[in-house]
């Protein structure tokens, strides 16, 4: 993938298309977290149930706090795993989409350390962090293991070669420090939250 693929889905992001883009983990779908029609549509491929929250994916610290409230304590353990193959459960911002975040009060937040994956965010703005496969599918570690019906339904693929760690993030409810998904980086997130 190169660096005018990135900034071409980008541009379709913001024009409120859907894409499909690498990380370090898995390949996720991706749109603009403030356009609900684009979101819908992410539900839509899919097939995901309207009230599970989707998590946003960002490109800096900074861009966290856009979507987020972060108290010091756990911007610390923040700092330290992200960005990475983790995933942070913490308080959505007031002013975040519901159907992000399901209607709850919560937001997940992931900083992927793929560079495609940050050219494009930076590029566009926060946007979804959703495996790109069908609802309790395998999620893609490769852009051909995408189902047809995934990346026929989306503008564009973006390829960004085999996923690092070929599994999802680990996830993390940062209020009551417990692990709901184990993933990617297991051992260094329990050492961190400890």
């Amino acid at each position: 993938m190169t660096e005018a693929q990135a900034l071409e889905a980008a541009c379709l992001i913001r024009e409120g298309k859907v894409v499909v883009y690498p990380t370090e983990t898995v390949y996720g779908i991706g749109c603009s977290i403030s356009n609900p029609a684009a979101i819908a549509r992410v539900f839509e491929i899919k097939g995901r149930p309207r009230e599970k929250p989707i998590s946003v994916a960002v490109s800096s610290l900074d861009m966290i706090s856009s979507v987020a409230l972060v108290n010091e304590e756990d911007m610390e353990i923040i700092r330290e795993l992200l960005p990475g193959p983790v995933s942070f459960l913490v308080r959505a911002k007031g002013d975040l989409a519901s159907e992000i975040t399901g209607g709850s009060s919560l937001v997940g937040i992931r900083f992927p350390m793929h560079p495609m994956a940050l050219e494009l965010i930076e590029a566009c703005g926060p946007i979804t962090s959703t495996s790109a496969n069908r609802s309790g599918g395998r999620p893609p570690t490769s852009a051909d293991e995408i189902d047809p019906e995934i990346s026929s339904a989306v503008e564009m693929v973006l390829d960004g070669g085999r996923s690092r760690y070929a599994q999802p993030s680990t996830l993390v409810d940062l209020r009551s420090r417990r692990i709901l998904r184990k993933g990617a980086w297991l051992d260094r997130v329990v050492e961190a939250i400890q």
